[in-house]
């Protein structure tokens, strides 16, 4: 999912009751929530080095323990500065006892619970996995010790119903709140956590009815007749807000069968030429491509590859071009068809040598 759903996520999950237990439980919730993405880093030493880690150590169960003792250092020390800064306490003076004053008592406080806010820190990191899994995009989440990618997808990489759910979720308790203090209504300590749970709940009915609006997806584009092509394995990319509205691959020896689907008319649209990919043929300049390091890093990660020589050009450099066609759709969001995301190219000269490599029209230097 994108960084600001994340974000939203971990400040969520810590109004649904973390915050009353230990202190400094939203930031570092939140912080946490985002916290695999700074393999995003990697976008410093070229394009193909950010694909290459992306989701990557971050992403696993093995690096979350490691993840979650940086979030708390990083709290304690903020805490450390914080408690330097604040002015030491004075004394208040002594005033006569007025009966007719009515004392209001200070707002409590959750206490400092450094082992608690560890194993919060854990959690929102989870949620950061499981948000990533839901999207066809996929992640490692064993690796090193299995190197195999899982991808829910159930849910479009941005998906603006779980967007607002988690915004409404953090913006009503402050627009409510402003009504209250109006009428004098006393302020709460911890405000939300009705509103959180909902936001939860309501997210995870969602994908529940999107996990099996995707059996259904799957289940059409199996049983399609494609020109009575043998089909050997599926494939359903979601679209967003629409859960009965799915992209369908579908393999067959010769070629790739692309498909709309509606589970809820239970209605398979395919157009004869534009959505038939024929499996290109292996040739040379393929074959060293595929031994590149881009190559090498993108045919590890994708599952439905197209490897595709598109011939020599005046200067006698051949390109090959590396596309994943669970992304070859559009969307409000994507213009798969015309410039698909995440395509790899890359540049061979007459000897077969690599002259220059690029990822989403980034060259690697």
């Amino acid at each position: 999912m994108e960084p600001i759903t994340h974000l939203m996520t971990g400040a969520v999950l810590a109004r649904s009751g973390f915050n009353r237990k230990a202190a400094y439980a939203t930031l570092a919730m939140t912080l946490a929530a985002e916290a695999p993405d700074l393999d995003t880093l990697w976008s410093i030493r070229g394009p193909i080095a950010s694909f290459q880690h992306h989701r990557g150590w971050t992403h696993t169960f093995l690096g979350l323990p490691f993840e979650a003792a940086i979030i708390v250092g990083a709290v304690w020390l903020f805490h450390r500065w914080r408690s330097h800064r604040k002015p030491a306490p004075q004394a208040a003076p002594t005033e006569p006892y007025d009966p007719t004053t009515t004392h209001i008592p200070p707002k409590p406080q959750a206490p400092i619970r450094w082992g608690l806010l560890y194993a919060f820190s854990l959690i929102a990191l989870l949620s950061h996995l499981l948000l990533d899994w839901t999207n066809n995009y996929g992640l490692r989440p064993f690796f090193p010790f299995n190197p195999r990618w899982y991808a829910g997808s159930i849910v479009f990489i941005f998906e603006p119903i779980i967007f607002l759910l988690l915004l409404v979720a953090l913006i009503a308790p402050a627009l409510f709140g402003l009504i209250n203090s109006e009428v004098g209504a006393r302020k709460p300590s911890f405000r939300g956590r009705g509103w959180a749970i909902f936001a939860l709940l309501a997210i995870v009915a969602l994908w529940g009815l999107r996990f099996v609006e995707h059996a259904k997806a799957l289940q059409l584009a199996q049983s399609a007749d494609y020109n009575q092509a043998l089909v050997s394995r599926v494939f359903a990319s979601p679209y967003p807000i629409n859960p009965f509205h799915w992209q369908t691959i579908a393999e067959t020896p010769q070629f790739y069968q692309l498909a709309t689907v509606d589970t809820l008319t239970e209605a398979v649209t395919t157009s004869t030429q534009a959505d038939v990919i024929y499996k290109p043929p292996t040739t040379l300049a393929t074959l060293v491509a595929k031994r590149s390091w881009l190559g090498e890093v993108y045919l590890d990660w994708s599952q439905y590859p197209v490897v595709t020589d598109t011939g020599t050009n005046d200067d006698g450099l051949t390109t090959v071009t590396f596309r994943d066609l669970r992304f070859f759709y559009d969307t409000p969001f994507l213009a798969g068809r015309e410039n698909p995301p995440l395509t790899g190219i890359v540049t061979l000269n007459a000897d077969r040598r690599i002259v220059s490599m690029e990822m989403d029209h980034r060259i690697q230097h």
